[in-house]
């Protein structure tokens, strides 16, 4: 399974909702996701990704990691895998 995959399904799972009613330009309030929604996501996507999550995430002008939507969490996670492997 991609990245992109798993994603979306840990965001759709937090949402509720099937993977493929989660669009890749949704935000995580377009989503349903509240504050522990979010929190939630981040640990599902720490533990399956095996990454750290800039604790600052949800602050987009503090964080290189930017959770304001799907793609932006997955262009995120790509990055923190890519810098783990250097």
């Amino acid at each position: 399974m991609s990245i992109k995959d798993k994603v979306i399904e840990i965001v759709a799972e937090q949402a509720v909702l099937e993977p493929g009613d989660v669009a890749l330009d949704n935000t995580l309030e377009d989503l349903g996701i509240d504050s522990l929604g979010l929190v939630e996501s981040i640990f599902a996507i720490e533990e399956e990704f095996d990454i750290q999550v800039p604790f600052n995430a949800n602050e987009p002008k503090a964080s290189d990691f930017d959770i304001t939507s799907v793609q932006s969490i997955i262009a995120g996670i790509e990055k923190l895998i890519s810098e783990q492997k250097s």
